[in-house]
C-alpha cells in the first residue's frame, strides 16, 4: 500500500498514471518509535483512501484516539470522516476473533485494513509464532476483503509497528525480521535534527520492489500541526523548498 501512504505524504498527489491498485500492492509496515508519528500518517492515510471514491476504509486500535490528527483542507470531508470505521478489539483474542469473523460482516467490504499498535497486541504473546500467525491472519482478511471489492480494486493493508532502540531485546528483532517477510513494502520514521518545540522525521518509504525508495521530512509543530516536504534527491538548497502542509500529531 505504498502509494496510498505516498498519496498522503504528497498531499493526494498520486504517482501517476501508472500508479498500482491496492489489489497489486504488497501489504505495508509502517515501524518507527515511541511518538513517531505513526497513528498521525496511518490517519493520514485513511482520509487518502476515503476520498478515492471506493469502498469504507477500517482502522483497527486498541483503544479510542484521544483526538484526531489535525488536517487542513479538503480531507477533513465530513464524508471522508464517515467511511472510516474505527473498531477497537481490547486485547490479543478480540482482535483475532475479530478478524476470523471478518467474512461474516455484511455490508460493504473495507478497501483499506488499518491496525495501528501491532506491539499492544504482541506483548501478551512476545513469541514469532503468535507475530507469524496475526501476520498471516491480517493478510487473510484484506485477501478476503479483495474479494468482496472485486477484481482490480482489492483492499490494502497498512499496520504499524513500534520499534525498539538499538541494543534492545534480540526477540524484538526476530520479530520484526519475521514480519518483514509478510509486509514486503516498509516505511521507516526516524528522528531528524528539528527546531525548538519540534518533532522532525525523516520518512523512508520503500515500496517493496514496485518503484524507487522515496524519503520525505515530516515536521510536528507543538500545536500538532504537520509539515511534510519531499527529501532532496541531490545536494540542494532546502531552504528553496516550500513544505506542504497537512494534519496529523504524533
Amino acid at each position: 500500500m505504498a502509494e496510498t501512504l505516498r498519496r498522503a505524504l504528497n498531499l493526494g498527489i498520486a504517482a501517476g498514471p501508472g500508479k498500482n491498485t491496492a489489489e497489486a500492492e504488497p501489504p505495508l509496515l509502517l515501524l518507527g518509535g515511541s511518538g513517531s508519528g505513526k497513528t498521525a500518517l496511518l490517519f493520514a492515510a485513511a482520509l487518502e483512501a476515503a476520498g478515492e471514491g471506493r469502498g469504507p476504509v477500517l482502522f483497527l486500535t486498541r483503544r479510542p484516539l484521544q483526538s484526531l490528527p489535525r488536517r487542513t483542507g479538503p480531507a477533513l470531508e465530513p464524508l471522508r470522516l464517515q467511511k472510516i470505521r474505527f473498531q477497537y478489539p481490547p486485547s490479543t483474542r478480540e482482535l483475532l476473533r475479530f478478524l476470523c469473523s471478518a467474512h461474516e460482516a455484511r455490508g460493504p467490504a473495507p478497501s483499506l485494513l488499518l491496525l495501528d499498535g501491532l506491539e499492544e497486541y504482541l506483548v501478551e504473546d512476545p513469541g514469532s509464532q503468535e507475530a507469524a500467525y496475526l501476520a498471516a491472519l491480517l493478510l487473510d482478511t484484506a485477501v478476503h476483503f479483495s474479494h468482496r471489492v472485486g477484481p482490480g480494486r482489492g483492499c490494502g493493508l497498512i499496520v504499524a509497528l513500534q520499534t525498539q532502540e538499538e541494543g534492545g531485546d534480540s526477540g524484538n528483532a526476530l520479530q520484526l525480521a519475521l514480519l518483514q517477510r509478510y509486509f514486503p513494502a516498509q516505511c521507516w520514521l526516524q528522528p531528524d535534527a528539528a527546531g525548538p518545540g519540534q518533532c522532525c522525521l525523516r520518512a523512508s518509504l520503500e515500496p517493496g520492489g514496485l518503484g524507487p525508495r522515496e524519503e520525505w521530512w515530516v515536521i510536528f509543530q507543538p500545536d500538532g500541526e504537520m509539515t511534510v516536504t519531499r527529501w532532496p534527491t541531490q545536494a540542494v538548497d532546502t531552504s528553496s523548498h516550500k513544505g506542504s502542509s497537512s494534519g496529523g500529531q504524533p
